[in-house]
Parts: structure tokens; C-alpha cells; sequence
């Protein structure tokens, strides 16, 4: 109980979030649908749920191989998605390549 503090911290890291993936562009084609919720502590999470989902849309699992991804407006870039913490009530945006940029 003294460490309460930082067990604490650690315990936030763990607990699952709800919030929305949106979709955009071939990967809104892809999964047949515009948003769905996710209940995550991470990225990799809600994606690993997201492709667990949708194991019958071959194209979406492909699609999100090539996406980039805004986690609450922030671009998540290289880092690695098991770190990338998602919030209470936050969005995850996948973006797919898009022609000429």
C-alpha cells in the first residue's frame, strides 16, 4: 500500500477505455462501416479487436497493414502500437495511403 502512487499509475495503464475507431477512405470501404467503439488499454489492442472482428473482411485485415493512425488528433507515426496509450471517450482515426501525397 506505500507504493500506492505508482502501482496506482500502473494500474491506469491497464484499465480499458471505450471510444471510437473511425475509418476513412479504403479502409471505411473495407469494413463496410464508417465507426465502431472499442474497449482497449492500447492501439495494438483495439486493432488486434478490430481484425478479430472483422476476420471475414480479408481486405480490411489487409488495408490496416498500410494505414497510418491519429490517436485523440495525434499522429502515432512509427512508435510502436503496444505504447500507444488510448483514453476514456478518445478516437482512433486510420488513415489509409492516399494517391499523391
Amino acid at each position: 500500500m506505500a507504493a500506492a502512487t505508482s502501482a496506482g499509475t500502473e494500474q491506469n495503464s491497464t484499465v480499458r477505455v471505450k471510444g471510437t475507431i473511425r475509418y476513412w477512405a479504403a479502409a471505411k470501404a473495407a469494413a463496410g462501416i464508417a465507426e465502431e467503439p472499442y474497449e482497449a488499454t492500447t492501439l495494438a489492442e483495439a486493432l488486434a479487436a478490430a481484425r478479430a472482428r472483422h476476420a471475414d473482411r480479408p481486405r480490411l485485415l489487409q488495408v490496416l497493414d498500410h494505414c497510418s493512425y491519429l490517436v485523440d488528433g495525434a499522429q502515432v507515426g512509427a512508435r510502436d502500437h503496444a505504447v500507444v496509450p488510448l483514453t476514456e471517450g478518445g478516437t482512433v482515426e486510420v488513415l489509409p495511403p492516399f494517391a499523391g501525397g
